[in-house]
């Protein structure tokens, strides 16, 4: 049987307690990232066939400007696993690291894709054991492949466990959206901190503690 390396409890009572206790920085933290991720592609479906290279233009603006506040949220989740301030800033931070991040990113997508043509089961396991690739990026700045090795090492013997984990937040964040999406502002965060959590855990690193928040 494999070891249980995090208790799914614990990360996410961390992550319920962070969210309650910084809510006014993650409520705006989450409009921000979706207007900047969203507001690109909206004004490109826009001017559509009528300006062609700026609809263009502003969709890939768009593709990378999420690539990068997605990696601003897992830096901000981090941060607050290690008792560091959030700050609305890091969002748009991790420009420097933009390009492994994309070729990961791809990379994963492959991953996934080839499981799916092995009848779906692989696509799960591998999915599960490499989803860590984005905080090894984030916080050891490693490379494309590298960040892929080192989630393989990370996630071994706790697959079934982040797979448990993984339904538990997607049942949280369902809940969230029956009450009216406005949930969403809670279990989001929730869910980011937790992961973030269950990263510092399945990665040897001490144990998460106090969080505060600065605008």
């Amino acid at each position: 049987m494999a070891e249980k390396r995090f208790g799914m409890g614990e990360a996410i009572r961390f992550g319920w307690e962070t969210m309650k206790e910084n809510i006014w920085f993650f409520i705006p933290l989450l409009i921000i990232a979706f207007l900047i991720k969203s507001v690109p592609g909206a004004i490109a479906e826009y001017a559509g066939s009528e300006f062609p290279v700026i609809s263009t233009v502003l969709w890939l603006s768009g593709l990378l400007l999420g690539y990068v506040v997605d990696m601003g949220l897992v830096k901000i989740s981090l941060q607050f696993c290690d008792g560091v301030k959030g700050k609305f800033d890091d969002l748009l931070s991790s420009f420097d690291i933009l390009i492994p991040f994309i070729v990961a990113s791809i990379l994963y997508g492959l991953i996934i894709f080839g499981g799916f043509l092995l009848l779906v089961v692989p696509s799960i396991i591998w999915g599960i054991q490499f989803s860590l690739y984005p905080y090894f990026i984030v916080e050891k700045k490693l490379g494309p492949i590298e960040a892929l090795k080192a989630s393989s090492r990370a996630t071994m013997g706790a697959k079934w466990d982040l797979f448990l984990f993984g339904l538990l937040l997607g049942l949280i964040n369902f809940a969230g959206m029956l009450v009216f999406l406005v949930g969403l502002f809670a279990t989001i965060p929730t869910s980011m901190v937790a992961y973030a959590y269950v990263y510092r855990r399945l990665t040897g690193e001490p144990e998460p503690t106090g969080l505060t928040y600065e605008v």
